[in-house]
């Protein structure tokens, strides 16, 4: 490896621009396993990542690109083999330090998974997102929230946690009300196994919030923040829990502690990025497997790395539904 491409994100004042640029084995930061880069993925925190003040990138130039897989062409840890397919994300993949929008990256092994009955393309198109929806299932499932108990209702479900969270509660038995602001996706979320399809969370946005309404769900998986969460909380069931890993509605959180000591309803915060690996590696051995979404294709578009800005432009407006896996190899 003397040189490969890459797609480079700088920052000129208050302006960030991304263009493919040719990188040398020295522009890779530290680590002990170095993967060849076959695909990557499109995510909120990528968008982010080329909007100003977006305030998530430590520092300009990066490579965005929070999810990267493929496979091993140098190891100097011994859990690692030349040859072996691995996927990584999290920590500071894409914002701190180069990530999966470039041929090769580099990374320490202690932030590398072994793929084993995934390919890098499927593990690819799980991503951040579909391990973040695994990760909220799970989370529901260790506080108690059955099957048989009731609906759980899933905010932002068109987008790329909400669909795999569809899929993978659909896949477990439990009744799935997907809410989302598409109705274009109604169809889409009832082919994953969603039982009804609502529409934004609160319904009535300019109605008063009230702390404790009817009970209508008895968890809820929480892409949004914001006033759809308040509205969830006010909703939830005795005993019930919301796993929450999104603020696209905002980062406030205007509620009381109502829901949750007169209902005794669990927050259950879903943070994907400093998980340590020992878990990861675990949710990762799942989703290959028991929590392997059964409808990975029906979600997922296919673009070029060189194609990717598009992409992360119609995320930023709202205006994409499910997944995007970048193809990096062959890509540029």
């Amino acid at each position: 490896m003397n040189s490969f491409h890459a797609l480079l994100a700088r920052q000129d004042g208050d302006q960030i621009t991304a263009s493919v640029e040719t990188l040398t084995e020295s522009d890779l930061p530290p680590g002990e396993v170095t993967i060849r880069v076959l695909y990557s993925s499109v995510n909120f925190k990528d968008a982010l990542a080329l909007t100003p003040g977006g305030g998530v990138v430590r520092s300009y130039p990066v490579v965005p690109g929070i999810d990267l897989a493929g496979e091993v062409v140098e190891s100097q840890a011994p859990e690692f083999s030349v040859g072996d397919a691995v996927v990584a994300h999290g920590y500071q993949v894409g914002t701190g330090h180069h990530g999966g929008y470039a041929e090769f990256a580099r990374l320490p092994a202690d932030q590398v998974v072994r793929l084993d009955a995934l390919g890098p393309r499927d593990a690819a198109a799980i991503g951040t997102a579909g391990f973040t929806a695994a990760m909220s299932v799970q989370a529901l499932s260790d506080w108690g929230i059955k099957p048989d108990g009731g609906p759980v209702v899933v905010t932002g479900a068109s987008g790329g946690v909400g669909t795999v969270s569809v899929d993978l509660l659909a896949a477990a038995g439990y009744r799935v009300v997907a809410s989302t602001g598409k109705p274009a996706a109604e169809e889409l979320l009832k082919s994953l196994g969603a039982a009804e399809v609502i529409g934004r969370l609160p319904a009535d946005p300019e109605a008063k919030p009230r702390p404790l309404n009817k009970t209508r769900w008895a968890a809820g998986i929480d892409c949004v923040g914001g006033a759809t969460l308040a509205d969830v909380l006010s909703a939830v069931d005795y005993r019930g829990a919301v796993a929450i890993s999104g603020l696209t509605g905002g980062p406030a959180l205007h509620t009381t502690v109502m829901p949750f000591i007169l209902r005794g309803v669990a927050l259950l915060g879903i943070d994907s990025v400093q998980l340590p690996i020992g878990p990861r590696r675990e949710i990762w051995a799942r989703l290959g497997d028991s929590f392997r979404p059964r409808h990975l294709d029906a979600i997922t578009t296919e673009v070029d790395v060189k194609d990717v800005v598009g992409v992360l432009d119609q995320l930023r407006s709202g205006t994409f539904t499910g997944r995007a896996v970048v193809r990096v190899a062959g890509g540029f």
